[in-house]
Order: C-alpha cells, then sequence, then structure tokens
C-alpha cells in the first residue's frame, strides 16, 4: 500500500503489464489501457493511461484486495532521479493535488527516463 503519511513506496519490480490487466479490468473505464504493471513481494502497481491504481493485497490469504486509485489529471509536479553507481534504484515523484507527495522506487536498471516521458504525455 502506499504510504501516505511517509510519501513512500516499497521497491518496484517490472512485470508483465497482464498481470496487472487481470488485476484492475472490471475497473478500467472507457479507453483506459494499462501499459505498465510493477510488483514488490504481494503489492502491485498499475499505470495506465488515465491514472495510477495501487493495489494492496491484505490478509494471509491475499483474497481480500485494496485499489487505490491515483488520477493524472490531479498531479501538479513530478520529477524522476535515475540510478547511480552506489544507489542502483530509480525513484519518480509525484505531486497530487490535495494529497502531496508519493515516491515510487524501481528496482534496478529500469528505463526511468522512457518511463518518464510517457507519463508527461498523460500529466502535461
Amino acid at each position: 500500500m502506499i504510504d501516505f503519511k511517509n510519501a513512500n513506496y516499497l521497491k518496484l519490480k517490472p512485470v508483465d503489464a497482464n498481470e496487472g490487466i487481470q488485476l484492475v479490468k472490471p475497473m478500467l473505464i472507457d479507453n483506459e489501457e494499462v501499459f505498465a504493471a510493477f510488483k514488490t513481494v504481494r503489492d502491485m502497481v498499475v499505470f495506465t493511461n488515465k491514472r495510477i491504481i495501487s493495489i494492496n493485497v491484505q490478509g494471509l490469504t491475499g483474497t481480500k484486495k485494496d485499489f487505490t486509485s491515483l488520477p493524472y489529471s490531479k498531479v501538479q509536479a513530478f520529477s524522476v532521479e535515475t540510478a547511480g553507481v552506489m544507489d542502483l534504484d530509480c525513484e519518480m515523484d509525484l505531486w497530487f493535488s490535495g494529497l502531496g507527495k508519493v515516491r515510487f522506487e524501481f528496482k534496478g536498471s529500469f528505463d526511468i527516463t522512457s518511463f518518464n516521458k510517457i507519463i508527461g504525455e498523460y500529466i502535461l
């Protein structure tokens, strides 16, 4: 789950977008398409052309799930930080109106600059 108090999300690993589509398909509106999905140990974040959907898997069996929708229309600013020599992870910060900053940390050699361009097309 997104930790709104600390504006942080666990390190995300890219997964096949179809894995995310299966979880959010019933929620998607007309002309909304998933273009990326990321996973932590159990939780997932799905990026569509309209919003970011955070999926928090709860309980021992994982059947209970919390879905949080973050629409791009509420983003006021965004930034990315690329990976370095010592810090191999990259980050993306989004500032949402009425919510504040939410940080997504991506594992390894994820191409954050290309991803930033895609996000920028939906936000700007």
